[in-house]
């Protein structure tokens, strides 16, 4: 999953208006970007280690709490890391933000200039 330094992957939900502005941002820093859209290219449990670390975040941390699912069926629940994990796996619409990985760094863009964060 390490990318070349000139390239950025954009990891995104397309029908996200965050989502379509970082894409766009994206391709303003870089000519060289690929766009993995979590809801047809599931990612795999490996390669959401290898992202978390890099963003030195747990599973938790990405969800949108706010979400009507999140509020129905996972609030005040409590999980170990993999139960997590699962649910970021099983559920990507609750990802609450875009995920871009230049290099060997990543950064959640919870707005869309934290692009340049990289």
């Amino acid at each position: 999953m390490t990318t070349h330094e000139n390239e950025i992957m954009v990891y995104y939900n397309p029908k996200s208006s965050r989502g379509k502005k970082v894409l766009a941002l994206a391709r303003t820093v870089s000519k060289n970007v690929k766009e993995v859209e979590y809801h047809k290219t599931p990612i795999t449990p490996t390669m959401w280690h290898r992202l978390l670390s890099r963003l030195e975040l747990r599973p938790k941390d990405l969800l949108n709490r706010a979400d009507p699912y999140y509020q129905a069926n996972i609030r005040g629940r409590d999980f170990d890391e993999e139960g997590w994990l699962n649910i970021l796996i099983r559920n990507p619409n609750l990802i609450k933000a875009p995920i871009v990985v230049q290099g060997r760094s990543a950064v959640l863009c919870n707005n869309p200039s934290d692009i340049y964060r990289l």
